[in-house]
């Protein structure tokens, strides 16, 4: 049981990784999205606050561009965190959304400190056993427990107000089997926890050979080693078919702000956006519908200056 659960675990992280590798090569590879105009734009650092930007300036074009990388982690680090925008515009769907994305964090982080604390055992034990040591053992059952509990509560909600109107009237089916694949990862991994390994022990312990590479059998016996190997497996699973799926946004995110929401290079004359938008232009329009006027052969610079009334 111990060998194939390093087995998928490692199989697992591998397709986390590669999925995740070819989304963002695919978004990477992505045309030219066209210009939001949304303001404020973070990156315009003290501007932002009152929705400003670059173009107050006269004669912009001949001024450098400055943007702020720190404006831009204050506004990423709390929507990513604690979901501000789904708070402000939808509060219900948000007392369900966050427990269950702050939950995935915990989880995530508490995953990050057994495998740590692994690599550490290995090399520098005398570290683990003083304070480092000491530290880690506390906090990854706190954040275990907590993100175990939180991540189900907000599943389960999720799961609830999927099945009520107007969410109901566009969920998929696989919506619906996403979130309950969470409820059983989620649910197993807590009652193994509050029934063999409250400590975390066994599956610090599993982590830490994975981390290390150590395929070796788990102690203990009965259900004290395999419920652990189970949930491991679950939540292993789990990890890697979250990317294969929409699911993905976790990934999309930094594309959706830093290549559309706040992208606002100026087009001026000999930069890299006029030779993009002129490389994109050339491109034949497939559009089928008739007001676009594509039929394949068509350019999208002939389709935006033709006289539609012709």
């Amino acid at each position: 049981m111990t060998i194939l659960t390093y087995l998928i675990a490692y199989s697992a992280t591998a397709v986390f990784l590669v999925a995740v590798a070819i989304r963002i090569h695919s978004w990477v590879r992505m045309p030219m999205h066209l210009r939001w105009e949304l303001y404020p734009v973070a990156h315009e650092g003290a501007r932002a606050s009152y929705g400003g930007s670059y173009l107050e300036d006269s004669e912009w074009w001949t001024r450098p561009r400055r943007a702020s990388r720190w404006g831009e982690l204050g506004a990423m680090v709390p929507e990513i965190l604690f979901l501000v925008a789904l708070r402000e515009h939808n509060r219900q769907l948000w007392t369900r959304s966050f427990p269950f994305h702050f939950g995935l964090y915990l989880v995530a982080g508490c995953t990050v400190l057994m495998a740590a604390a692994g690599v550490l055992g290995a090399w520098l034990p005398g570290l683990m056993a003083g304070p480092v040591g000491g530290l880690l053992r506390v906090l990854v059952p706190l954040m275990g427990h907590a993100g175990l509990v939180l991540g189900l509560a907000g599943a389960i909600g999720l799961l609830q107000r999927r099945r009520q109107r107007p969410l109901r009237d566009y969920s998929a089916p696989m919506d619906f089997a996403n979130l309950a694949f969470f409820v059983i990862a989620f649910a197993f991994a807590l009652l193994t926890a509050w029934t063999v390994d409250r400590s975390f022990a066994t599956v610090s312990e599993l982590v830490g050979n994975l981390a290390t590479f150590n395929i070796a059998p788990l102690r203990g016996s009965g259900l004290e080693a395999m419920l652990p190997c189970v949930a491991a497996i679950l939540l292993a699973v789990l990890a890697g078919y979250i990317p294969l799926t929409h699911m993905s946004h976790f990934i999309g995110k930094y594309f959706a702000y830093h290549a559309i929401r706040w992208a606002d290079e100026p087009n001026l004359p000999g930069g890299a956006q006029e030779q993009a938008i002129n490389d994109l232009l050339r491109l034949p329009v497939s559009w089928s519908a008739p007001h676009i006027g594509g039929d394949g052969t068509k350019t999208w610079r002939e389709v935006a200056t033709e006289d539609p009334d012709r």
